[in-house]
């Protein structure tokens, strides 16, 4: 249902097009045409047309459908549409006879009101053309009867005649149908691989496509593996395995074979070619989620026998079991399994089993609820045997993880996928590369309750990387690719179409990373790839929902040798000794481990943790409670509160050892841990008594504010769970001068449940925030939603008397004034040029600068609503976190000053032209089958145009950033000193904000 203008009625739509036309041919404009009745909601037209031809004539048929359309000619189906905005085109001229020809529609209106449909018809023979179009010499029919789309000499007088409704290109079609469209409609493309020209590769590298997959006969391809032979083998997401025999290295892509592997098997999200078998996951309801394992019985190399080792619980979907690995060890098979799929019976452990949500106040926000229903502890890696009889849990916490690969010292690396309707909201995380670390957790959990990266009882990431959606993950080992991208890690984005290379450094016991583009296209759907050792080639596959898949190889342009293998993290060693006491009970853990409770690296302090809470509470309970070294103390009670089962006898000594550690000599993560130690000690063991509450609530109200931003968040979640009376009014003027929506929302959706404290006037403050400026920020699909959420958990802490107070409030509608983030109180200054930089630089940013007056301005000029930075932010814009390290303060500037001078590849808008000229501007964000989902406004992540892939005539980088020019104009010199230095300062140890 399209919205209807006032002189025309709304309509659903049968639509028949022609074919177009050379210039100078005589055109008709067709007439949307309906029955005088108009359309009720699953009104049924019957619509018929008698034309005639000699014979000779090739006709073409195009059509479409708002809502529902059949199209017959002379009784034989040609075209149906649910989709009126993309007119389908077919050459009827098989369907023909000499003489008269029926063309009959079936269309169907959903929703109440007028109903309208329109066609054209081109014959063509000879060199001339003549057009049908609709009119009122169309005959239209309630009812149809017996042979009304088979007979063209059928008795049709006493249908009516067609009631005309308006002209192509008028009324509520002409944002889409125009005159135009109805003659460029058969210049629809079928869908084709994305072409190798349109693919930009690193420098040094060269792309060729072997193979456009046939989608009605070989599907869309969503996986791979090479088998011992060098031959890879696929899966079709929703059909059967295939195996590819791709050319030698400078052959031609035509010699490509592709063969059905002929199992009883397909529909697999994970491949893996290991102990002369094939190993397959799937994630489908044909064949039941597993792991199976087929193999070649007779040896005459086809594949034959299908043996499932483990079923998994029939939940899952796109979320549900992906990858399988084989192991380093030579003995074993790893597999990786989303959040929507229960965890496996397992034989061991290695994740402490007393798992929880550890979210201190409830209810969370609900947003659109997906995965409401989902506890803890969400992704999976587990480990077993070849047989698939004996299995291990490795790691939880991820949300869902496609796949996985080991380096060269057994390390494994997954790549996570975010929550793009949570875009904007503070519980938002990107994609992230992360290390699937030995007992790991991390944090994943539903709705508003995901862990920030900051809370020690989950693990980092190795890398954020951005929006996007995580598919396939390779190490560049066995390619002849140059030495650093030979060590690489890629990782591969499906609705973006960015192939990152991912390039790891040793940190501690773990690792950093730096990553780039190393293969982008728009679009460029990557589903896996698979390094070839016979060849020294990648080879990557483009594919999923039904989206055209392709197959593609990449190589050196100037092959290398083999490199040598990366540095190990200096302190892997000592993590893999902690990790040896995972999942088991051993008398020497917690000597051995408790050692390393202070420890300076996250990692080994995790590792020695995850040790200690495997084994007997009993056996370290007192020394826990007794430990004296602040740091270490505060590892043993996070420990304790999580391996303490429930014991509220436990509450008092723990709150008693966290009495005892001076906040104030605690410095960088310390600061979290203590916090978020209260926070587990209260979800775990329950609400102290009264006495106990308002001795530990004086105690942490006379911290807050510590001038630490996501600090000051946990802290006050805390204290609304306390019922802290004093924190509040600081709390509601950081609400009302936070300079990012995430920090206001925080803060907002701990006091929408704070009980003590609240006066008439911090109500009124605190509910014109929910009322009338929550509703003006932007942010994902969900984002309205936890909006509504938010508003209506705070309206259900007020008394009667203060909802009638509070009324005008609660009612008014929020004014929309300009751009959508806040300038209230900056005032123009000038219109900043590139000139201007050199003499503002030359003061230079060394000392005295401030930091937080930077991030408010970072917030003041909408920095924020584009750009993430740190844990905030924006996720249409890059992220500007490690901008130190690639940019100076001049090229900065300039960037800012002049955005459209170098636009990036990777965030830049794409000017997509459409078969009748019209352009969409915006990125792409998502596909399924033939649509492109674009967005078209940086600030609101939500605003999405869908674009049929069919009508594209050419899709070009546009020369127009994103970014919008003049942000620093309300800033003075030190503002933007500041602001630079605050940018600049990421990584600093020496910087307030971030030590």
């Amino acid at each position: 249902m399209r919205p209807t203008p006032s002189l025309f009625l709304r309509p659903a739509l049968a639509a028949i097009f022609l074919s177009a036309l050379p210039l100078h041919a005589q055109e008709k404009t067709p007439s949307w045409i309906w029955d005088k009745k108009g359309g009720a909601d699953g009104q049924e037209l019957h619509i018929r047309k008698v034309f005639t031809v000699q014979g000779g004539e090739k006709v073409r048929l195009s059509a479409t459908c708002d809502n529902e359309m059949a199209v017959f000619v002379n009784g034989k189906k040609m075209a149906a549409s649910k989709e009126w905005e993309n007119p389908a085109s077919v050459d009827i001229t098989p369907a023909l006879v000499k003489g008269n020809n029926l063309i009959a529609v079936k269309a169907v209106n959903r929703g109440n009101g007028a109903a309208g449909f329109i066609a054209k018809l081109v014959i063509e023979k000879e060199g001339k053309k003549e057009e049908i179009v609709t009119d009122a010499s169309w005959k239209v029919s309630a009812k149809g009867g017996k042979d009304w789309n088979t007979s063209a000499t059928l008795d049709d007088s006493g249908w009516a005649s067609a009631v005309p409704v308006g002209l192509a290109g008028e009324g509520p079609w002409a944002g889409q149908i125009k005159a135009k469209t109805l003659d460029n409609v058969a210049d629809v493309k079928e869908p084709e691989a994305t072409p190798v020209a349109a693919i930009k590769v690193k420098e040094g590298f060269k792309v060729e496509l072997l193979h456009t997959v046939k989608m009605a006969t070989e599907g869309s391809w969503v996986v791979s593996c090479f088998d011992d032979k060098g031959r890879l083998i696929v899966s079709d997401q929703y059909g059967g395995l295939f195996r590819v025999t791709v050319p030698a290295i400078g052959g031609k892509p035509e010699d490509t074979k592709v063969e059905p592997i002929p199992v009883q098997l397909g529909e697999a999200q994970g491949l893996c070619w290991a102990f002369g078998s094939l190993y397959a996951v799937t994630n489908s309801g044909k064949y039941p989620r597993g792991l199976y394992r087929v193999t070649d019985t007779n040896k005459d190399d086809v594949l034959d026998k299908v043996e499932q080792l483990r079923q998994f619980a029939p939940a899952g979907g796109e979320h549900g079991p992906h990858a399988v690995l084989p192991g380093p060890d030579g003995k074993s098979l790893y597999v990786v399994v989303g959040n929507q799929t229960p965890i496996t019976e397992m034989s061991g452990s290695r994740v402490p089993k007393h798992w929880a949500e550890d979210n201190l106040l409830e209810p969370p926000l609900v947003g659109r609820g997906f995965m409401r229903e989902v506890m803890a502890p969400g992704g999976w890696v587990a480990k077993t045997d070849k047989d698939g009889k004996e299995w291990e849990l490795v790691t939880t916490g991820f949300r869902n993880q496609y796949d996985a690969a080991f380096d060269k010292h057994g390390s494994l690396f997954t790549y996570d996928a975010d929550m793009e309707w949570d875009f904007s909201v503070p519980w938002y995380r990107p994609t992230r590369v992360c290390e699937v670390i030995s007992g790991g957790e991390y944090g994943w959990r539903s709705l508003s309750k995901k862990w920030p990266v900051r809370w020690e009882d989950g693990l980092p990431p190795v890398s954020d990387i951005g929006p996007g959606s995580p598919t396939g993950v390779s190490f560049g080992y066995g390619t002849k690719f140059p030495a650093k991208y030979q060590n690489a890690l890629y990782v591969a984005d499906w609705s973006y179409g960015k192939l990152y290379a991912v390039h790891l450094k040793p940190d501690g016991a773990g690792y950093k990373a730096d990553f780039e583009e190393f293969i982008t296209a728009n679009p460029l759907p990557l589903t896996d790839l698979s390094v070839n050792p016979k060849d020294g080639a990648m080879y990557f596959m483009i594919g999923g929902r039904r989206v055209q898949s392709g197959l593609y190889r990449v190589t050196a342009v100037s092959p290398a040798a083999p490199a040598p293998a990366p540095e190990a993290p200096p302190l892997l060693g000592l993590r893999h000794q902690l990790e040896a006491f995972h999942g088991k009970q051993d008398a020497r853990a917690v000597d051995f481990a408790w050692k390393y409770f202070g420890h300076e690296d996250r990692l080994i302090r995790f590792a020695a943790r995850i040790a200690v809470e495997h084994q007997p509470v009993a056996q370290w309970k007192d020394r826990a409670l007794a430990e004296k070294d602040p740091r270490a103390s505060l590892t043993a009670l996070m420990a304790l509160c999580r391996a303490g089962e429930g014991d509220k006898a436990l509450l008092g000594p723990v709150l008693d050892s966290l009495d005892r550690i001076d906040f104030s000599k605690l410095k960088g993560l310390d600061r979290e841990t203590y916090v978020r130690n209260y926070q587990l000690a209260f979800a775990r063991f329950g609400e102290p008594e009264e006495a106990v509450r308002a001795k530990v609530a004086k105690k942490l109200g006379a911290l807050f504010p510590t001038k630490e931003p996501w600090l000051d968040v946990d802290l006050a979640e805390v204290l609304v769970y306390l019922k802290d009376a004093d924190f509040l009014p600081k709390a509601v003027a950081i609400l009302e001068t936070a300079p990012t929506q995430e920090e206001q929302i925080a803060h907002a959706k701990n006091l929408r449940l704070a009980k003590a404290g609240w006066t008439p006037e911090l109500r009124e403050r605190f509910f014109k925030w929910v009322c009338l400026r929550a509703p003006l920020l932007k942010g994902g699909a969900s984002f309205p939603m936890f909006m509504a959420d938010l508003r209506k958990d705070a309206i259900a802490g007020l008394t009667e008397e203060e909802k009638v107070k509070l009324k005008p409030i609660l009612e008014a509608k929020p004014e929309v004034k300009g751009p959508e983030f806040d300038y209230a109180g900056r005032n123009f200054v000038k219109e900043w040029k590139v000139e201007d930089i050199d003499p503002v630089l030359a003061v230079g940013l060394e000392g005295g600068r401030n930091y937080e007056n930077g991030r408010n301005l970072f917030g003041a000029t909408a920095c924020f609503a584009c750009h993430r930075f740190g844990s905030e932010g924006g996720a249409i814009g890059p992220d500007l976190t490690s901008v130190a390290g690639k940019y100076s303060p001049r090229d900065l500037l300039v960037h800012i000053i002049e955005p459209n001078k170098e636009i990036s590849d990777q965030y830049g808008q794409l000017e997509v032209t459409l078969n009748d000229d019209s352009k969409v501007y915006g990125r792409i964000m998502n596909l399924s089958g033939d649509k492109l989902m674009l967005n078209t406004d940086m600030m609101n992540p939500d605003a999405v145009t869908s674009v049929d892939r069919k009508r594209i005539k050419a899709m070009d980088q546009s020369k127009t950033s994103m970014m919008p020019p003049g942000l620093l104009n309300t800033c003075k010199d030190t503002d933007i000193l500041d602001l630079l230095a605050y940018l600049l300062s990421k990584g600093n140890k020496e910087d307030p904000l971030f030590k």
